[in-house]
């Protein structure tokens, strides 16, 4: 199999990029990126450490990340598994970037920044949720901001294609799977809706 080691040969294999690709890129929020951004409630967060990458997908009720100021953004880090690899890298490593989505619309916004934790009393205080807190915010210092390419969206018609979920395994599945049925894979779908709206936030 051939692989393509050389940055010269992989550039002579696609070519020169597009202007509109290259006069895309803002180095903070415009009024347009600020908009787009602030009208998604879920993106994808990517980070990378001394263990290797990872991919984490952040969610909110309203914008999933708040503007601090036109080259910052913040985002609470709300309950999750305690795993914590998004935020093991970020301590170790701030680059990253964020992916951001709005249903139906084809474009996808990329932010590359480079990422800090913070526990500041003060910042956290800002994202209270009726009386709850996030134990850190994330503190995103924008390098790039950018529309990426719609053709993978078109390609997956992931908007339009339907409720394609019927027959999935479930995460108990998996659970059980991995665990050869020491975790009660059923048990654990079975409780898991009442689980998830206590410890939501």
């Amino acid at each position: 199999m051939k692989f393509v080691t050389d940055i010269a040969e992989l550039e002579a294999l696609y070519g020169e990029p597009g202007d509109a690709s290259l006069s895309k890129v803002a180095r903070r929020l415009t009024p347009l990126y600020r908009d787009w951004i602030m009208r998604s409630r879920f993106c994808i967060l990517t980070t990378v450490g001394p263990d290797g990458t990872d991919g984490s997908p952040r969610g909110d009720v309203g914008p999933v990340v708040t503007e601090i100021d036109e080259v910052t953004l913040a985002m609470p880090d709300w309950r999750g598994n305690n795993r914590m690899d998004s935020l093991r890298n970020i301590v170790a490593d701030g680059r990253c970037s964020l992916l951001f989505m709005v249903p139906g619309s084809t474009t996808v916004v990329r932010v590359n920044a480079v990422a800090r934790l913070t526990i500041d009393a003060d910042m956290i205080a800002r994202f209270d949720h009726k009386g709850l807190a996030p134990r850190s915010v994330i503190l995103f210092h924008i390098h790039e901001v950018y529309t990426q390419c719609a053709r993978a969206v078109l390609r997956s018609e992931i908007w339009t294609s339907g409720d394609q979920s019927a027959g999935l395994p479930s995460a108990g599945d998996i659970l059980s799977e991995m665990t050869g049925g020491r975790i009660d894979g059923r048990a654990y779908d079975n409780a898991w809706p009442d689980r998830a709206d206590k410890t939501m936030w």
